[in-house]
């Protein structure tokens, strides 16, 4: 007789996602719900949010043998090196105690040179993490932050039940692949993981690499999903995509503020503005890819975009902070819980010295701890908006 036990697996062990679709395979984590989804079809939107960033299998057990059967999706780019694997976070009451990856799946293969798409299927894999404690204890595997993953069976040596409420504070975060996590080592380490846990809340982790448009329906997401902190990171992607000019922005803002404020009136609400870019600090998108790098092989972005074309309304990061200082700012006298955080004081001029963003727009895995690390102080410290 074997020895595993196989249990379901449904929402009561899925945190951190909103939908969870049910697919041929098993479970389809979803970072927007389907009312959301359905309001823009966008390809590179419908890719971030299903990219399970923050989204982790908890449970508690006296398991030493954990296994989990998933199908990732995974991408590569026609002309740059391959991509590595997806990795999966294990985390035994809240500390780490293993790191994975599951081989197959699906491939995209995406030419940036074309924009087309081609997609090889691929089969199920197995991650599988042993040798732990013979104990009751908490268990946790955070799934890739970039890979689309499919849910499809979950095994373990002993039973599973659900994690009991340790009454921690929901805390939802909106941002753009930065908050993704673009570049972080792991999905536990991505920065807004990383705060989280120095800050010991849930997280709810909603940064859409290349997505964080201002859209109305993720603002109406956030309105309706329960939180009780929240903050939103807003402006680089403005920037990348040149989909705005300052007319638009500055009611774009305002109308989003106020759908999160319907369903929100009185939670702790924390407005982030751009950490530093050097790039789009005086120059306006939209960003490029960076022709140079890619014939080196490597992955990088540049500024296309006229300075001059600034006095005419285009968005550069300085413009975009100044602006939602003074947006902040007139609402604070109606709105005492709305706060605003520099992105600077978690990614500054000294730090890009220190730190350079490697591909000109991502932060590295050391940067993502920095940013985690300081974002926990200036936002759950004594005194400040989460506190």
């Amino acid at each position: 007789m074997s020895p595993w036990i196989t249990t379901p697996l449904t929402a009561a062990l899925v945190k951190g996602a909103l939908d969870l679709e049910r697919t041929e395979h098993g479970l389809l984590p979803h970072r927007l719900p389907a009312p959301a989804r359905a309001r823009c079809a966008d390809p590179q939107l419908s890719l971030a949010e299903a990219q399970p960033s923050g989204v982790r299998i908890a449970f508690r057990t006296r398991a030493t043998a954990v296994e989990l059967d998933t199908l990732p999706t995974k991408r590569s780019y026609t002309g740059a090196p391959p991509r590595p694997e997806g990795v999966y976070d294990l985390l035994v009451d809240g500390r780490p105690a293993g790191r994975a990856s599951v081989t197959g799946g699906n491939t995209v293969t995406v030419d940036l040179a074309t924009g087309t798409t081609g997609i090889e299927p691929g089969p199920v894999g197995t991650l599988r993490f042993t040798g732990l404690p013979d104990r009751a204890k908490d268990v946790e595997i955070w799934l890739p932050h970039n890979e689309i993953t499919e849910l499809v069976a979950l095994r373990t040596d002993a039973p599973v039940e659900r994690l009991p409420d340790r009454g921690r504070k929901v805390w939802l975060h909106h941002g753009s692949s930065i908050s993704h996590g673009s570049d972080a080592e792991s999905p536990a380490t991505t920065w807004p993981a990383l705060a989280a846990a120095l800050g010991g809340v849930e997280l709810i982790n909603l940064g859409f690499a290349g997505s964080a448009l201002l859209d109305p329906f993720t603002a109406r997401a956030i309105r309706d999903t329960p939180a009780d902190l929240i903050s939103l990171k807003i402006g680089i992607n403005l920037v990348n995509t040149d989909v705005m000019r300052l007319r638009a922005f500055t009611p774009a803002v305002h109308g989003f503020l106020d759908t999160v404020r319907d369903g929100h009136p009185g939670t702790p609400l924390l407005v982030v503005s751009p950490i530093l870019c050097p790039m789009h600090e005086d120059t306006p998108g939209p960003t490029a890819m960076d022709v140079s790098a890619l014939s080196e092989g490597r992955l990088g972005f540049t500024a296309s975009g006229d300075p001059a074309e600034v006095a005419a309304g285009k968005l550069t990061l300085r413009v975009v902070r100044e602006e939602l200082a003074r947006i902040v700012a007139d609402r604070a006298a109606e709105d005492p819980h709305l706060h605003l955080l520099d992105g600077r004081d978690l990614y500054g001029e000294d730090d890009a010295a220190e730190l350079p963003l490697p591909d000109g727009l991502h932060p590295d895995a050391a940067t993502h701890r920095r940013i985690g690390e300081r974002f926990a102080e200036r936002a759950f410290a004594p005194g400040a908006a989460f506190a």
